[in-house]
């Protein structure tokens, strides 16, 4: 989505680029209320935020909203930048979009979270960038609940809920050839040797028994339904079901020992 060739109407293959002689030069005239050179500014500075929506790709499936988006931090950005300072416009404007996408994604988050609950994340937040500006360390949830004068617990909770859900297929690392995904660095603890050594071993003690035990097992087991749905399946009683599972139960633990 993100690296489609037109994005908002807008065509990204021709985007403009500014060097930065005549960023400088625009800012200059935009200090002074030139309009036509804000546009210029704003248009040749489209390609950063685009560099800046790719990498969330995995948080949304509409990347025209974050470019707008993404747009409304750029002019912030430029709205709020000072001249005088010696920072490129680029350093100073990438974090303001950023902040300005994770908050869109944080609003529109399929996981609803009360409003409460976000609007004390983000007390939260503006805390922990105080103390850590004033003390050059990054305080403990106890530090930031004591400065709100709530509870811990309160606060871990509210900063939870407002995390952007990440994909298992987002990258973590790579040369778009050989990329690592978070996915490769989560261990399975499910499908392991020792775990199909025991499917196997099911597998066989499942084949000893009668096919009407197989259907009760599979269903009551495998697709997680009560004695009363299978017995609805099946065409029999509830008690009929329960005897015969049962009866295949001890069959598999008798195979087991």
């Amino acid at each position: 989505m993100i690296n489609k060739v037109e994005i908002c109407g807008v065509n990204t293959a021709k985007l403009p680029v500014l060097s930065n002689e005549e960023k400088n030069e625009l800012l200059k005239k935009i200090k002074n209320g030139d309009e036509k050179a804000r546009q210029d500014f704003i248009n040749g500075n489209l390609k950063l935020v685009l560099s800046v929506i790719k990498r969330f790709r995995f948080k949304a499936d509409n990347a025209d909203d974050l470019f707008q988006v993404g747009c409304v931090g750029l002019i912030k950005a430029l709205d709020n930048f000072d001249l005088s300072q010696n920072v490129q416009f680029s350093t100073y404007a990438v974090p303001m979009i950023i902040g300005e996408i994770r908050r869109y994604l944080r609003d529109n988050n399929p996981i609803r979270v009360s409003r409460s609950m976000r609007d004390l994340a983000y007390r939260a937040l503006m805390v922990k960038e105080s103390i850590t500006k004033t003390t050059q360390k990054e305080p403990t949830i106890e530090q930031i609940a004591k400065e709100l004068g709530v509870d811990k617990e309160e606060v871990a909770f509210s900063l939870d809920a407002i995390q952007d859900p990440v994909s298992l297929q987002e990258s973590v690392y790579g040369d778009n050839t050989d990329n690592i995904y978070i996915m490769d660095q989560i261990s399975d603890k499910k499908n392991t040797d020792e775990k199909w050594t025991e499917n196997i071993a099911l597998g066989e003690a499942m084949k000893r028994l009668t096919d009407k035990e197989k259907v009760i097992i599979s269903k009551r087991f495998f697709e997680c339904k009560t004695q009363m749905e299978v017995a609805e399946e099946v065409g029999i009683s509830q008690a009929q079901v329960s005897r015969l599972e049962k009866t295949a139960i001890n069959h598999i633990k008798r195979f087991y020992k």
